[in-house]
């Protein structure tokens, strides 16, 4: 091979490596995600009961990444104690060494088989449990098959000088070689990965033993390293899960760095083939992690508050509520909590209709400045709606869920328009009546007032629909649609009626008067929209109207 062709094949067969270990992760995940969820929320028994969960679920999903995530969620929530935690998290450290003894034998052969009966299991299910058994065997196979690809691409890298003058040079600079393979792990976001990787390398004489171990070390710091800070716009509760298993891992890793040498000959003496002696160090050290920290986990608890106290004063955040990163790869349940955010999002925009009127009754100008930073926050709590169903999009989704995240996005979309209709629209109509110093008559504030409350019961009504999908309902609020336009005929005769007849104050606020009923009947349109979507989808619209069965 030429050093380009060399490049190619190795950067290929590291994506392969590191797709195929994905695939085990998301196909773990689709399969058994409830459960492993279940599994750690209720492992509170006893230290070694969450040990054994903690290794258990890594060794299922093969991300300690992953598992430190779940078990962050769960403390930030109250759900589970950060000693509990972390005894998980040792668990995982252990859990997620499985894979790669595993692979460490040769074993690399049974990749076609592992492929094809994946794929078999794929095109024959149609259940989401055995699509997702189905994506961990087809991800088994391609870390397999990677590996044997780089297993290839090491023969002639292994002749090249300064290949391995560059991996000879780690052995005399152990800090820089932990620091290069947990750099590399962070931004894989997979310690199996790199650890795969220099297996590969030291089974094919690559690279000495000493900087393999040294690489070892970097890869599980990584491992330690990704969850904080992929946690660190989260509060301390949930920061303070991988900042323990971040001190324990730097904690056991430094005093080793000094003994790699006779690490190397003493691991020798059990099995000498150099990816064992990796493979077996892994292993090691995560084991002997466990054994130290276990009994010191509540002081390290301790620590982790000290070091990430609470805040002070404990005030409503602004921001997502609902919006849980840990199940990003359990496509329905992330829906759900999607599904949750835009209902939170929904009482924010009631509470903004609820405050509208009494900005156009009583002239309140600092009600107005309210609603006006309520509409920034639903504003930015759709934003971030988006960028989590963007997120969940990259899933495999079933024809429900696809079903469902357009349902969600629509709504969401929806009620981000009605908090801009109230700011831009009414708010600026209440501010021109104040500016103009003119009131309603009692008899047209009475007509705004009825048709405002029509508004806001189609507004709940439209909530429990989106909640529930229940047809029914979304029947009713179609009806209710049909008879807000009655009202919205009689307020306008009537109003016309009192221009007739001369009255000052409906001269005086006629403009403001009907637009508001305009932009009341948007509003109400804006919520209406998902009683379609429901009854589209459940086949009882024919073009744009109701079937007659349902008039």
């Amino acid at each position: 091979m030429s050093a380009t062709e060399l490049l190619v094949h190795m950067m290929g067969s590291v994506a392969l490596l590191y797709w195929g270990i994905r695939m085990v992760r998301t196909g773990a995940t689709r399969a058994f995600g409830a459960e492993l969820r279940r599994m750690i929320a209720a492992c509170s028994r006893s230290r070694l009961a969450a040990l054994a969960t903690g290794a258990t679920v890594t060794a299922v999903i093969q991300s300690s990444i992953a598992t430190s995530l779940l078990a962050s969620a769960f403390v930030g929530r109250g759900q589970l104690s950060l000693g509990v935690a972390l005894t998980i998290m040792l668990g995982a450290n252990v859990g997620t060494t499985l894979a790669a003894q595993i692979l460490s034998f040769n074993v690399k052969a049974l990749w076609a088989v592992l492929v094809f009966a994946g794929v078999a299991l794929h095109t024959a299910s149609g259940s989401g449990k055995l699509k997702g058994l189905a994506r961990m065997l087809i991800g088994l196979g391609l870390i397999m098959l990677g590996l044997i690809h780089i297993d290839m691409a090491m023969a002639p890298l292994t002749q090249s000088a300064v290949f391995k003058m560059v991996l000879a040079s780690m052995s005399g600079a152990p800090v820089i070689a932990v620091l290069v393979a947990a750099l590399i792990t962070w931004a894989v976001h997979s310690s199996l990965s790199v650890v795969l990787i220099v297996m590969a390398l030291a089974a094919a004489g690559a690279l000495p033993l000493p900087a393999a171990l040294a690489l070892v070390l970097g890869a599980n710091l990584g491992g330690a390293l990704t969850p904080y800070i992929e946690q660190s716009a989260a509060l301390p509760a949930a920061r303070r899960v991988p900042l323990g298993n971040l001190i324990v891992r730097l904690a056991v890793a430094v005093p080793l760095l000094f003994v790699l040498a006779p690490i190397v000959q003493g691991l020798g003496l059990l099995e000498a083939a150099p990816a064992r002696i990796v493979i077996n160090f892994h292993t090691a050290y995560n084991v002997l992690a466990a054994i130290i920290a276990l009994p010191l986990c509540d002081r390290l608890a301790d620590l982790c508050f000290r070091l990430l106290p609470d805040p002070p004063q404990q005030i409503e955040t602004i921001g997502p509520r609902y919006l849980d990163e840990s199940v990003l790869e359990q496509p329905s349940e992330a829906l759900a909590d999607a599904l949750r955010e835009v209902l939170h999002v929904g009482d924010k925009v009631e509470a903004m209709l609820r405050s509208a009127i009494l900005v156009l009754e009583n002239d309140d100008q600092k009600l107005m400045r309210q609603v006006a930073a309520a509409d920034d926050e639903v504003d930015q709590l759709y934003e971030a709606i988006k960028h989590y169903l963007m997120q969940i999009s990259r899933s495999e989704l079933s024809e429900d869920e696809a079903r469902r995240y357009v349902e969600i996005l629509a709504f969401a979309t929806n009620l981000e328009h009605v908090g801009d209709v109230i700011d831009k629209n009414l708010m600026e109509l209440a501010a021109k009546k104040i500016k103009n110093q003119t009131s309603f008559s009692p008899e047209g504030l009475d007509d705004i007032r009825r048709f405002h409350a029509q508004v806001v019961s189609n507004l709940r009504l439209a909530l429990n629909i989106f909640a529930t999908g229940d047809i029914p309902l979304a029947r009713r609020l179609l009806a209710e649609k049909t008879a807000l336009r009655d009202i919205e005929r009689v307020a306008a005769d009537k109003h016309f009626e009192r221009l007739r007849g001369g009255r000052i104050e409906t001269i005086q606020t006629s403009s403001i008067h009907l637009d508001v009923l305009r932009d009341l009947k948007r509003i109400n349109g804006h919520v209406s929209s998902v009683a379609y979507q429901i009854l589209d989808a459940a086949g009882e619209l024919t073009g744009s109207r109701l079937k007659r069965d349902l008039e």
